[in-house]
């Protein structure tokens, strides 16, 4: 199970994240969000567990809960949505421009 987490320390470290969740039950993954600009955290994360019922277990204790100095929200992700090409500058639409 993918699990998101908001509210975190700026200065929390994916690995104090891993042995969080760990206390839970195996973790696959940990990923904190990094500004692409500044390369400071984004203040959340993703945790990826395999087994569902520990994912939820960790979720169950973890979310509401002070971590880091900072009460977090882990939740199970939502998968991203199709954000689509779109758009277009209206270039050659017709609509009775000068020919």
């Amino acid at each position: 199970m993918n699990i998101f987490v908001a509210k975190l320390n700026f200065d929390t470290q994916e690995d104090d994240l891993r042995a969080e969740f760990a206390t839970h039950g195996a973790v696959d993954s940990v990923k904190i969000i990094m500004d692409k600009f500044t390369g400071k955290s984004k203040g959340f994360g993703f945790v990826e567990m395999a087994n569902d019922d520990e994912a939820q277990a960790a979720i169950d204790a973890l979310n509401d809960q002070d971590f880091d100095g900072r009460t977090i929200v882990v939740k199970k992700a939502e998968p991203r949505e199709n954000r689509g090409g779109g758009g277009g500058g209206g270039y050659n639409r017709g609509g009775g421009g000068r020919y």
